[in-house]
């Protein structure tokens, strides 16, 4: 008989999660808003240092208001990371905006600086933002993207949606750009089920990404609208989970970072594993422990961990390789597309022990073998 079921990143609530859901049905606001969104933004701000926060029904919608608030319209060009989730990279089409893609650099995985400076340089058109995603909780080389931003005067979008809790030269990631974006989907180190946050220091900004977020309603007694927008405001039953949440998840950040360390003790010496590395500067959240194989195939390692019921997963295909994006602007010097080929995310769920560990490590090297 099989053990249970171990999943690559399962939800962990703390506990509190019922008594706040409580308080919020006990005030009757079950519709979006309400006083738990207000706390919930509140401990966002108070945890990532930023003055303004804004809860929202996903990442996705949190980048793709940003888009619309920074005027990125039809036909614009948006520089973004191509090794990541489709949903750091779709409200590019909703903007019916044009991607360009950029490849990664091996020192942290995430988008290459020299390639963003032969974009700017390349492209038909000024692009009219960036967006980066900070890859499986882990920064990317922010110095260096942040001083070609302000030089060629493309403001930065932060798609943090995976590092909440992590930090370059000790400031939190999402909160160096115009915009920052957290994710709060289930399989995240904080989850409400679904949602996210947008957060930016310029409260211009984030007025009109709220304004937009609630259909964009102007100031009157009735419904009058002088625009469109979107429902996308956190639903305050949801914000109510996050509330919980964030009172542990420096714990759970703290568990990551441990599993990840279990994981080097126990595989760091085997040859032909190299395990995420993480910039110098730079203080990952370790949200999945992800490594690359330099002979074996990751998808015979996954089938072996599968048949003794251990969820993993092959990292992200690029998106400059997916089949929607076959014509897409790109620069790609197949880093991104090798670390595809060889790579695997292990399970890292914070209920995870040293046991649960020591047993992935173990199948694994037999695979290996």
């Amino acid at each position: 008989m099989q053990p249970p079921r171990l999943f690559l990143s399962p939800p962990h609530m703390s506990g509190r999660e019922q008594t706040y859901i409580a308080e919020a049905f006990e005030s009757n606001y079950i519709a979006p808003l309400g006083p738990m969104v207000e706390k919930f933004e509140a401990s966002i701000r108070t945890y990532t240092h930023t003055p303004h926060a804004l809860a929202l029904s996903s990442a996705t919608a949190a980048i793709h208001l940003a888009l619309r608030v920074l005027g990125v319209g039809a036909g614009d060009i948006v520089l973004t990371s191509s090794f990541t989730f489709i949903g750091s990279v779709a409200p590019i089409l909703y903007q019916n905006a044009i991607p360009y893609f950029l490849d990664s650099e091996g020192r942290s995985w995430n988008l290459n600086p020299d390639l963003l400076e032969q974009a700017i340089a390349q492209a038909p058109k000024k692009p009219k933002a960036l967006i980066l995603t900070h890859l499986y909780g882990q920064s990317a080389d922010l110095e260096r993207i942040i001083h070609i931003c302000d030089t060629h005067g493309i403001p930065l979008i932060e798609d943090a949606a995976e590092s909440l809790g992590a930090s370059y030269a000790g400031r939190e990631t999402g909160t160096f750009g115009r915009f920052g974006v957290y994710s709060f989907n289930g399989n995240k180190i904080l989850t409400t089920s679904g949602g996210g946050m947008l957060v930016s220091s310029d409260k211009e900004l984030i007025d009109k990404a709220r304004f937009y977020s609630t259909q964009a309603r102007d100031d009157a007694p009735h419904y009058e609208h002088t625009d469109f927008g979107y429902n996308y405001r956190m639903s305050n039953i949801l914000a109510a989970i996050g509330v919980a949440q964030m009172e542990v998840l420096q714990e759970r950040i703290s568990k990551r970072q441990q599993i990840f360390q279990w994981y080097r003790d126990l595989l760091g010496s085997v040859e032909e594993i190299t395990l995420m590395p993480e910039l110098p500067q730079s203080r990952g959240n370790r949200w999945l422990t992800t490594l690359t194989f330099e002979r074996t195939d990751p998808e015979a390692v996954r089938l072996a961990l599968e048949a003794s019921n251990i969820e993993s997963r092959p990292l992200w295909k690029p998106m400059h390789l997916q089949p929607l994006f076959q014509s897409s602007l790109h620069l790609a010097d197949g880093t991104s597309q090798s670390l595809f080929q060889t790579g695997l995310c292990l399970p890292s769920g914070t209920q995870m022990g040293y046991e649960e560990v020591e047993r992935v490590s173990t199948l694994l090297k037999k695979a290996l073998a």
